[in-house]
């Protein structure tokens, strides 16, 4: 179990944040990070043609090992609908096919795919169903009706409205069973939830930087399995190619690529004012541990689940509830209603559907937890 780490944030003693799956603070330490890059920015001369490969491929070691797969595997990319963008432009969707996804998913994990079903006459179906529900069982069951037509299976770890976590071994097994491929939206889950992308093998597989994994906003991950690396990218950038570090020879063009899912990178991955926060991030991440993260945000939410309870709230099943995100509700109030009172006693947490969501992190003491007890009380 990880102690507090409250002292790495400024969140003032009053508040009490429970809103990380929203968006997680920057620490504390950040600040002079970004404030150096500023200056470096100040000084072009002193930036290299090496400075714009060595920190984002250290920024892809980091995200290889929180994703427990090859570095080689690994892409940069903006956002989640990039990801969603890439595998769409790559994956041999057929007219007559069905790409299934679930009901109140994300709509970045909802829209490329509507685009995609619409542009090659195949089917976007949606797992129905509650968001607090046993999604895999109801996945299982939907594949079991449909399976054969079954293209794609484009789904997230954990549903982010409810914190409702899928069992990815055992739905890889039935897409496989199927002849489906697999992508995985993990911006939910990665960095809070263990989970081994080499062991899992989807095709695909994203993630945004912003939230459980502390990065700076517009930069996020993509796996691309082995597979499917000699894909065609959405960008033809000059810094994927082959020889891209020798600068005096840029205009050899050339069409093979950097090896691995480099050539999914998006342009001006060097972005020489991110990358370091993303670094210092993956980082801190990795030196907390995830399991140890898993853990200690397991008990945190324990004891929050348990005031809630006290209060009358119903909360994401236990058993399929994942140890960092969890969703309430409350019959004799609504959920927006909910929200905004908390917010007036600067307890923030977000409004999702019938729902409030509860994603707390390490800065979570006993304050919060008595903070929320309180103010739960006056509802």
């Amino acid at each position: 179990m990880l102690p507090c780490q409250r002292h790495r944030f400024q969140i003032p003693r009053d508040h009490c944040y429970l809103n990380a799956a929203y968006m997680t603070p920057a620490p504390t330490d950040f600040i002079a990070i970004g404030e150096q890059s500023l200056i470096e920015r100040t000084k072009p001369w002193s930036v290299s043609p090496a400075d714009f490969f060595k920190r984002s491929e250290r920024v892809r070691s980091l995200a290889a090992q929180v994703m427990e797969c090859a570095p080689t595997a690994v892409a940069i990319v903006p956002s989640v609908s990039y990801g969603v963008a890439t595998a769409a432009r790559n994956l041999p969707i057929q007219k007559g096919q069905m790409i299934i996804t679930l009901a109140q998913e994300f709509p970045s994990n909802y829209y490329g795919w509507d685009r995609l079903a619409k542009d090659r006459g195949a089917e976007l179906l949606m797992v129905p169903g509650p968001p607090e529900q046993d999604w895999t069982e109801a996945i299982l069951e939907f594949l079991h009706e449909h399976g054969p037509r079954t293209a794609l299976l484009a789904i997230p770890h954990v549903h982010w409205s409810t914190g409702a976590m899928l069992d990815l071994p055992r739905i890889r097994d039935a897409a496989r069973h199927h002849g489906a491929a697999l992508f995985l939206d993990l911006t939910q889950s990665l960095g809070a939830l263990p989970i081994s992308l080499s062991e899992i093998d989807p095709d695909f597989a994203v993630a945004a930087g912003y939230k459980w994994l502390f990065g700076p906003y517009s930069l996020g991950y993509l796996y691309v399995s082995p597979r499917w690396q000699r894909g065609i990218p959405l960008e033809e950038n000059w810094i994927v190619r082959a020889g891209a570090d020798d600068f005096s020879q840029l205009v050899a063009y050339q069409s093979d690529y950097q090896p691995g899912a480099r050539r999914f990178d998006m342009g001006e991955r060097s972005n020489f004012q991110l990358m370091p926060l993303a670094e210092r991030a993956l980082e801190m991440i990795l030196d907390w541990q995830i399991d140890e993260i898993a853990q200690s945000l397991a008990a945190i939410n324990s004891r929050l689940a348990d005031i809630l309870h006290r209060h009358g709230f119903e909360t994401t099943p236990h058993q399929w509830r994942s140890p960092h995100l969890m969703a309430a509700r409350s019959s004799a109030h609504k959920a927006s209603d909910i929200a905004a009172r908390l917010k007036d006693e600067k307890i923030f947490v977000s409004n999702r559907g019938d729902w409030i969501r509860i994603a707390p992190h390490l800065w979570i003491d006993d304050q919060d937890e008595a903070h929320l007890d309180e103010a739960l009380g006056r509802l």
